[in-house]
């Protein structure tokens, strides 16, 4: 119940978008920087709350493999199963930044060799045996004063990979 509420409020507060396109426009490279710093931090918490909503169990956020580049996003329970969630976010001012692509077209192969060390790594450290694991993504689209669009795929790719 407490996830369904949370969620309400950050999903009201994410229909006007991630990005604050009044200070994009006409700002320096590193305030760009610091708002697409802030616009990925938001779209986590909407992930998280998002995730929560559906039923997962998080245990771990932003895990950090020292030595290693990049992190594990969210690393959470849905049901019997640990999944390991990449979350990507796109916002757009406007509707003619959606040529550049879909936010799943983001993890490459060497993302996702990447992922699978770092969760390898993660069941290590945490001490987990014997249990099923897949990788998830969810991918996030946001416009300016818009609800973003969201899409969730399980077992979006192999340990194999």
């Amino acid at each position: 119940m407490f996830s369904r509420v949370m969620f309400g409020f950050v999903n009201l507060a994410a229909r006007r978008g991630f990005t604050d396109v009044s200070r994009v426009a006409e700002s320096s490279i590193t305030e760009r920087k610091k708002s697409a710093r802030m616009s990925g931090m938001r779209g986590e918490t909407f992930a998280y709350w998002y995730l929560r909503r559906h039923g997962y169990v998080i245990i771990a956020r932003n895990f950090q493999v020292p030595g290693m580049h990049g992190e594990l996003d969210i690393v959470g329970y849905d049901g019997g199963i640990l999944a390991f969630v990449e979350v990507k976010l796109r916002a757009y001012r406007d509707e003619s930044e959606r040529k550049l692509g879909l936010p799943e077209d983001a993890i490459t192969p060497a993302k996702k060799r990447n992922l699978v060390r770092m969760a390898k790594n993660f069941l290590a450290t945490w001490r987990i045996r014997e249990t099923q694991c897949r990788f998830d993504v969810l991918a996030i689209e946001s416009q300016s004063n818009q609800a973003p669009r969201v899409r969730l795929h399980k077992d979006a790719f192999g340990a194999d990979a």
